[in-house]
């Protein structure tokens, strides 16, 4: 069977401190090159000085009807991989091969006309996937209607919310027959029942023959929807397989391990993580925590305007995806639901003792609404082992099943 996706030497470079060529006007792009007398891309693979390279020599094929999870950490190269397949820019080496239209999300409401209605957007994004009115037509009911945007369909999509906005996107792009679907970690804005709803449109679309290419940081969701793994890692592909393999690649490398994330302000966003760490008793940050030992997750966070409802809360995965617990802020203060001014904040939740078993687990923080759904941050931000202490309970040199191994009070007796 021939591949219906073919990568070959892949590379894109991108000038520092510039704009890419992709946000270039054409007036702009002949400007600079014929002020410089160079051509406009590089065909060697040698570094120019303030330059960095997003991919490198990338190469894989996808075939017919696979189901394909990209995953690597933030920088890795993923979104320019998906620009380059979706057409969105061009690489700067080597060369894509696609057979079949493709049906991009990797921005939300990327390629809508903001003055243009539900409606019409509907028929504008079908006619640039090559369909035509009737085809569109078919499937416009079905569209309309998994997005929940029916009274609104004829509403220019500048006046959309950000959720109404997502749904459509997302349903125009997996619903307009594209032979190929990309889509990108967008799905994380999106309330839990539509991530839900999302994952199994992606399902479907894959048991009609047609192949998905899925870029998450969510490893559960990538072990639940992908047969075969990509794992990208400073724009180079690191390892490729099932994705059982891959995944345990991903987790088990120095490139997941982390005990402490940051991330900077953003006063675009309602509420933004600041900060999250794993720490022992002494109050020191510990990617490693005996089987017999209490640590704490500490998160700090900002409130840029005042919101009700709002849970910040945390979900501990295996390394195979599985959730091991969940636990939100408002399960032991429920006043926090009520409204939560701006200002910096600071949680603490232990980790009870000989409770989780000996594993690697990866941390995943959310800050969502409790009501509505609406997801303000989401990040997977820490990975740490639990450590076999030979103390009672522990594994002590005998492998035990299951995601937690609690001390449990037995009691026996002579009958």
């Amino acid at each position: 069977m021939e591949p219906i996706i073919t990568v070959e030497n892949l590379g894109k470079e991108y000038r520092l401190g510039t704009r890419g060529a992709a946000y270039s006007t054409l007036r702009e792009t002949l400007t600079n090159a014929m002020l410089s007398r160079r051509p406009l891309t590089r065909k060697n693979g040698n570094a120019s000085p303030g330059t960095i390279w997003a991919l490198r020599d990338v190469s894989f094929e996808v075939q017919p009807g696979e189901v394909v999870g990209i995953i690597g950490r933030n920088g890795a190269g993923k979104s320019t991989l998906l620009k380059i397949l979706s057409r969105v820019t061009e690489p700067t080496l080597g060369r894509v091969k696609l057979f079949g239209r493709v049906g991009s999300l990797l921005e939300v409401g990327t390629g809508f006309h903001p003055e243009l209605t539900g409606r019409e957007n509907i028929f504008l994004n079908g006619s640039i996937l090559g369909m035509s009115r009737k085809e569109i037509s078919r499937r416009f009911d079905e569209i309309v209607a998994f997005a929940e945007v029916e009274r609104f369909v004829d509403t220019p999509v500048k006046r959309f919310s950000s959720g109404m906005y997502l749904r459509l996107a997302f349903a125009v792009a997996a619903h307009l027959e594209p032979e190929i679907l990309i889509v990108d970690e967008v799905l994380a804005v999106g309330d839990a029942a539509f991530q839900q709803r999302c994952l199994g449109r992606m399902r479907e679309v894959a048991t009609e023959g047609r192949t998905v290419l899925f870029v998450s940081h969510n490893m559960g969701a990538i072990s639940r929807l992908c047969e075969r793994c990509l794992l990208l890692d400073q724009g180079r592909l690191v390892s490729s397989g099932a994705t059982t393999q891959v995944v345990q690649t991903y987790m088990s490398g120095g490139m997941a391990h982390r005990a402490e994330y940051m991330q900077p302000p953003d006063p675009a966003k309602a509420i933004n993580l600041r900060s999250a760490s794993l720490v022992d008793t002494d109050g020191l940050v510990c990617p490693e925590v005996g089987y017999d030992e209490s640590p704490r997750f500490i998160l700090e966070y900002e409130v840029n305007r005042a919101v009700s409802g709002v849970s910040v809360g945390v979900a501990v995965f295996t390394s195979d995806g599985t959730c091991a617990f969940a636990t939100a802020d408002f399960d032991a203060q429920p006043e926090l639901l009520s409204q939560r001014l701006p200002g910096n904040y600071r949680a603490e939740v232990e980790i009870p003792s000989r409770w989780l078993n000996v594993a690697m687990y990866s941390v995943a923080v959310h800050i969502a609404n409790a009501g509505t759904g609406e997801v303000y941050d989401a990040v997977d931000a820490l990975i740490f082992n639990v450590i076999d202490t030979g103390s009672p309970g522990s594994r002590n040199g005998v492998e035990r099943r299951g995601v937690l191994q609690p001390f449990l009070s037995w009691s026996t007796r002579q009958c």
